[in-house]
């Protein structure tokens, strides 16, 4: 997948990455993720009439706040000069910074409403709830004890606190399809669930300041994590203690491809790695991985497997014992995502009565 920047290209692997100029009063400004094989968010800036809008803001930690300032001061702009904040989606690498921003610049923040409703019920939620739910819902999936146990060590001694501040509340909607109202810009919003369940990219409906050197297309993306140009976003269950109804994140995620690939924009600006252009070549090779993993996991099942033996027995980027804790409940949702998606296929189902459930091809 070709890359394409304008002006200072990011140096990748160095320690202070740059920010990159893509033209027409677009920028990206790398913010660090502590302790994380991505290494760092592209936040990007978009010129308005009215002052600079962020496309997402980076993980709420002193460093990246210093990045996203350093960067901004970069692009010709402060912090005290953003007028509005739109997020992608409401995880921590993208929305962390959000309210600090909004604090220090009266700046609005918007969001798709699915995605603001998972940020009102962690900010309401009691921390012992999550846990419990956790709990009952892993060993529903087959965790084994050991695995167990560390969840139920907060609440033995006291302590459920989860540590950081709460995430931000957005102060309006993202609402899919329509224009966003950014005076001087013609940026939609689409409506790309999967990675969560209100994921948003934004399609910048104007001529590629590359247009006249041949590069085809229709306008940029911005794509957060939905489309990104050398790894898949991860994809698990949408959690909710409250709610029983059973979703198809991975359906979401696949209808949501089409879509994008539909735009066929000039060029896809994501959250993580760089810039690239061909994006209905990314979404077919998407399409193609997710399909060849659905036939991997359903050989798989030949013999019942509960969900953790089944993400125990998954391809990963490491061995499962090298996996850390809080990455295996991540696995394991991404399992259970996928077994959804088999089971709505007609191409795998759950064993009657099996407890933890165990799930056999068809």
């Amino acid at each position: 997948m070709a890359q394409v920047t304008r002006g200072a290209r990011e140096a990748r692997g160095a320690q202070v990455a740059r920010v990159t100029d893509h033209g027409g009063g677009v920028w990206s400004v790398p913010v660090p993720i502590p302790d994380n094989p991505l290494g760092h968010t592209l936040v990007h800036l978009l010129d308005t009439d009215r002052g600079p809008v962020l496309i997402d803001t980076g993980w709420d930690d002193p460093t990246a706040w210093d990045a996203l300032t350093s960067g901004l001061a970069a692009c010709g702009a402060s912090v005290a000069d953003v007028h509005g904040v739109l997020i992608t989606h409401h995880h921590p690498d993208h929305h962390g910074l959000s309210g600090q921003v909004r604090e220090a610049s009266g700046a609005w923040i918007a969001m798709h409403s699915a995605d603001a409703q998972v940020v009102r019920r962690t900010r309401e939620a009691e921390p012992s709830h999550w846990l419990d739910y956790l709990e009952e819902k892993l060993t529903a999936a087959g965790a084994p004890e050991e695995h167990l146990a560390p969840l139920r060590a907060p609440r033995t001694s006291g302590r459920t606190g989860l540590p950081g501040r709460r995430p931000a509340l957005p102060d309006r909607e993202i609402v899919p399809g329509e224009l966003l109202g950014l005076p001087g810009r013609r940026l939609r919003a689409i409506w790309t669930p999967g990675h969560t369940p209100g994921h948003v990219c934004l399609h910048l409906e104007e001529a590629h300041p590359a247009a006249g050197e041949g590069l085809s297309g229709h306008g940029r993306l911005f794509s957060g994590d939905h489309l990104l140009p050398g790894i898949t976003p991860h994809i698990g269950l949408y959690e909710d203690p409250d709610d029983a109804t059973v979703t198809d994140p991975l359906g979401d995620y696949l209808d949501s491809l089409e879509r994008v690939a539909a735009l066929a924009p000039a060029e896809v600006l994501p959250a993580h790695q760089y810039a690239f252009t061909n994006a209905p070549a990314r979404v077919r090779a998407l399409l193609d991985h997710h399909e060849e993993r659905l036939a991997g996991l359903l050989a798989l099942l030949s013999t019942p497997l509960t969900p953790w033996r089944l993400a125990e027995a998954m391809e990963w980027n490491r061995p499962w014992e090298q996996i850390p804790f809080g990455s295996r409940n991540i696995a394991v949702s991404e399992a259970e995502a996928h077994l959804r998606r088999l089971v709505k296929l007609g191409r795998a189902e759950a064993v009657p009565g099996s407890d933890p459930v165990l799930y056999q091809a068809i």
